[in-house]
């Protein structure tokens, strides 16, 4: 067999597969997206996740109590402190999400092939028979014949934890179903999944503007997780309303595909946000087993010629309870690197999970291993390919940064940047050494006070791979005059020299404007 159909061609070597891995200053290119929970919320563990390699800590708002989240925070920023380790936070919406409430608490106990009644008389009291339901259209919105999914931690295919339902008959607002196996459901609270049903529910509900109103500003939230996003609109409806929100209408928005409805929108979906979640989760109860990968390998390809983040859920599920990933997780993972994702994102695993910091570490080990043999010449030229010409003025010169990296072995790429888009762009074009972005912090004003804009900017490449920011100092003049310049890349090297990633008489390629020009320069290091 010819070994140009090799996916991994030269740089696989079955000897280099036992020697023991370097440690790095950066843990990994690829980013990991931590939820904080019960099990993750203490400063020593947030310490060490961030210490791991977490760059992004989300906040599961479809459970908790905004004050709990908010201590979660003041967590955060103490461990960041401590730590000196950069992190952006990340809101998650509930969505159009159908729930079984259970108010006794008490574990209910369901027989395969015996029938229960899903209500949405919330009144009643959660048995093996009958299931209250916060939505009143389920009657209308399913028939006979259709397939329903119950269960805490639905999404985790554990066949003894969630609960496979056939509809049988509609009686009402009331649905009598067929329980397909036997599983016990334990806790307050569980989601209700119907396969492939539009539910009338608006994508940002009344409790998510609350939510965001609230919490997300006074926090000022770097990145909003919209999900069940099934239509385009869904993106611009929330960036609207974010627009009204003071610094908000700088956070961006990251659409949550869950379900057909989103798949079959994917593409007007990508052009309105700002980057991608793939939940695949949700998509696994929706789409055929056998088609997911499918999905997610299309989806993170049309992310990567967009240049725009993709993440992706649901990789060491087994980590929840384990200290090691089975091995089709850990291929998983490496795969997940391989097709082109950005980040990893990690739910159950980090917010009820026994082992946070242990799962963090073994996800950036596995995604560093992967970058390694990731094969950047067929995906630089697959990318040029796809841009096309003519190249836009940024996307030329970042193509050109990139190529002018791999061809002399530059150790950094240091980009200066305002708005995060040129450093972003460079990373679109999958570099195999780090992108150190220097945002150049720019002076606005309200008309009632004068703000220095740039710390959004910087944590939003958190999220990217290859991308590490740094803040430059603002009292630096904002007109690019060469002594600026010269000044704040000499800040960006030394950070590099304290991180490790700078050597003496290593290359390093800066990309940077000088007046109206852009320029890319290779410089070659003094001891």
């Amino acid at each position: 067999m010819p070994s140009h159909h090799l996916l991994l061609e030269e740089p696989i070597r079955m000897a280099s597969i036992l020697e023991p891995s370097k440690p790095n200053f950066f843990p990994a290119m690829t980013k990991i997206v931590g939820t904080l929970g019960p099990k993750s919320r203490s400063v020593e563990i947030i310490s060490g996740c961030l210490k791991a390699g977490m760059s992004v800590a989300r906040f599961d708002f479809s459970w908790g109590a905004a004050e709990f989240h908010q201590e979660t925070l003041e967590n955060l920023k103490v461990a960041i402190k401590s730590t000196k380790k950069l992190c952006a936070v990340m809101l998650d919406t509930v969505g159009p999400e159908l729930q079984v409430v259970n108010k006794t608490e008490q574990p209910i106990l369901l027989e395969a092939e015996s029938l229960v009644t899903l209500t949405p008389d919330q009144g009643k009291e959660a048995t093996s028979n009958l299931l209250p339901i916060n939505f009143t259209g389920l009657a209308k919105a399913v028939k006979t014949g259709d397939t329903i999914f119950i269960g805490q931690y639905l999404f985790t295919g554990s066949e003894t934890t969630s609960v496979w339902l056939e509809v049988r008959e509609v009686k009402g607002e009331d649905v009598v179903c067929l329980i397909k196996n036997s599983a016990t459901l334990a806790g307050s609270l569980f989601t209700l999944h119907v396969s492939q049903i539009h539910i009338e529910l608006p994508t940002l509900t009344e409790k998510d503007k609350e939510v965001i109103s609230t919490w997300g500003v006074k926090n000022n939230i770097d990145f909003l997780s919209l999900s069940y996003t099934r239509h385009a609109e869904d993106v611009r409806h929330a960036r609207e309303f974010l627009s009204k929100l003071g610094d908000l209408s700088q956070t961006h928005i990251f659409a949550k595909i869950e379900n057909v409805e989103g798949l079959t929108h994917f593409d007007e979906i990508l052009q309105e946000a700002d980057g991608i979640i793939l939940s695949r989760g949700n998509l696994g109860i929706d789409l055929p087993p056998e088609k997911v990968f499918l999905f997610q390998k299309a989806a993170v390809h049309k992310c990567n010629m967009a240049g725009k983040p993709a993440v992706v859920t649901r990789v060491v599920d087994s980590m929840t309870d384990n200290l090691r990933p089975t091995r089709a997780e850990a291929t998983d993972v490496a795969n997940a690197v391989l097709d082109g994702s950005d980040a990893i994102l990690l739910g159950a695993e980090t917010l009820r999970g026994l082992y946070p910091v242990e799962t963090i570490s073994i996800v950036g080990k596995i995604c560093a291993e992967a970058e390694k043999v990731y094969n950047q010449d067929v995906y630089f030229k697959k990318t040029v390919k796809y841009v096309g010409e003519p190249m836009s003025h940024l996307e030329s010169i970042a193509s050109s940064a990139v190529r002018a990296a791999i061809k002399v072995k530059a150790s950094v790429i240091i980009c200066f940047t305002s708005s995060g888009r040129a450093a972003r762009l460079i990373a679109k074009y999958r570099p195999t050494m780090p992108v150190l972005s220097v945002v150049i912090p720019r002076l606005k004003t309200n008309q009632l006070r004068w703000t220095f804009s740039g710390a959004f900017e910087a944590r939003q490449s958190l999220i990217v791979r290859g991308l590490f920011p740094m803040l430059a100092d603002p009292r630096h003049p904002a007109e690019s005059t060469n002594a600026t310049n010269e000044s704040i890349l000499k800040v960006a090297l030394d950070h590099g020299k304290t991180a490790g990633i700078i050597k003496p008489h290593d290359r390093v390629v800066v990309c940077q404007k000088v007046g109206d020009a852009s320029v890319v320069k290779i410089i070659e290091l003094e001891d």
